[in-house]
């Protein structure tokens, strides 16, 4: 694991994260490759160059900072750099400690001048100290996958909120976590949640999840997947997207679900549909998409074959219960392979868990293609924008990306793809709105 005090990409330094600290990333001689990468994932972007392209000539969010607590990839770093065409001084740091790619973390502080607080295989006392680093910033707008930056804003920087306008969510878990703080009365500024923009969790969540979710298990394992009997534990739509990519890679797809609907559509979907406990007795490879806690525990680890592959695919880490299973094993043999950590039971059974129980897509691949995220963070930078628009007129409530965001991004996406839809003729439309015509 890096450790903060050791690298050289710092600037001005110290182990408390004062104010005066400008950045923190891992190895700022790393930012000529990172460029490389940003350049690239830009050339699949289109949809989010003709947002910034806009931005540079309005200047939306001239004056304001923002601070965003995002993965830092290349996709996001074309994001960073839209949200600085339109005005913003804007601070990042990671949502996850293992979700940074080093490269384009010097990149974005030494070539696009937007300070970073990120090190992947940052330990846990790190990554907090860089949420506050951003914090630090004073934002006006925050942006957020997973509401760590929210909820530190709302339990240690409390005096920050009354100038906090708004805040974007990215991610499932973290409109999970915002949605009980409204319920709460705990939540103190509007949050878009950008995560259930239909321009963002039917492609980002399905397609972009299915296909790292396999890229990150492959590479961290380089197991076979056909004739393999795959768990996939929660059908929503990362869940399906997951499945979807393992079925048509050969694997035998088994599910897990709590919900009476999604598991109907499971099985309608050709997959079987078990609890847990049945399918740790026959499973070969288990990827978490759920959200929640303790989904594989202590009970399941003791049932499943010897070699099994768990992994997640959930925001967190808490999917798997890691504390249980060190509590039933005799040794754990770290770095066996590349992101591979194998725990040997005291049954003489062994389970391999993956990049450390975090996201497998980022982990130990890079995360959704840009294609797709295209589109969420399109989604995320005029969500922006409609906050700074809206400003003051907002509730302290999670809100729905706009209706109108969403079908310009949908439109916009298709026409780069060289895709015309039909239209609707003067009487299609009369009849859509009419109700005397019956049969």
């Amino acid at each position: 694991m890096a450790q903060t005090a050791l690298h050289n990409g710092k600037k001005k330094a110290n182990s408390k994260m004062e104010k005066n600290m400008e950045y923190d990333v891992k190895d700022m001689s790393l930012a000529p490759v990172g460029t490389k990468r940003i350049e690239w994932a830009n050339k699949d972007m289109p949809v989010l160059q003709e947002v910034r392209k806009r931005f540079g000539k309005e200047k939306p969010l001239a004056g304001l900072r923002m601070s965003a607590c995002l993965h830092v990839t290349a996709e996001t770093a074309n994001l960073c750099r839209t949200l600085k065409e339109g005005g913003a001084d804007l601070v990042l740091c990671a949502s996850n400690p293992l979700s940074t790619q080093d490269d384009v973390a010097a990149s974005l502080t030494k070539e696009y001048g937007i300070p970073v607080y990120a090190i992947k295989g940052e330990d846990n006392s790190t990554y907090y100290n860089h949420i506050r680093a951003a914090l630090n910033h004073k934002p006006h707008v925050t942006m957020d996958d997973g509401a760590d930056l929210v909820s530190a804003l709302h339990s240690d920087f409390k005096d920050l909120l009354k100038d906090v306008m708004g805040s974007m969510e990215e991610t499932t878990t973290g409109v999970i976590r915002l949605k009980a703080m409204e319920k709460d009365k705990a939540l103190k500024i509007p949050v878009i949640a950008v995560n259930d923009a239909d321009t963002k969790h039917l492609f980002d969540n399905r397609y972009g999840t299915g296909q790292s979710t396999i890229d990150g298990i492959i590479r961290a394992t380089d197991v076979l997947l056909a004739g393999k009997n795959v768990v996939v534990a929660g059908y929503g739509w990362c869940g399906k997207g997951f499945a979807l990519r393992a079925k048509g890679m050969g694997a035998n797809v088994i599910v897990t679900e709590i919900d009476p609907i999604k598991a109907l559509e499971a099985v309608m979907d050709g997959n079987r549909v078990m609890d847990m406990e049945e399918a740790a007795k026959i499973g070969d490879i288990f990827c978490t998409l759920t959200g929640n806690i303790g989904v594989v525990r202590k009970e399941h680890f003791q049932a499943m074959k010897d070699g099994a592959i768990v992994c997640n695919s959930g925001h967190f880490n808490v999917e798997i219960d890691l504390v249980g299973l060190k509590e039933i094993s005799k040794e754990v043999r770290k770095e066996v392979r590349n992101f591979v950590d194998e725990y040997v039971l005291k049954n003489g059974k062994s389970v391999c868990i993956l990049g450390e129980g975090r996201l497998i897509n980022l982990a130990a691949a890079e995360g959704h293609p840009a294609c797709v995220m295209d589109m969420s963070f399109a989604t995320q930078a005029l969500s922006t924008e409609y906050v700074v628009k809206n400003k003051g007129k907002l509730e302290p409530k999670v809100y729905y990306v706009p209706k109108d965001i969403d079908k310009w991004v949908a439109e916009l996406k298709l026409k780069t793809m060289g895709i015309e839809i039909e239209k609707l003729t003067a009487e299609q439309v009369k009849y859509l709105a009419s109700w005397e015509m019956g049969t």
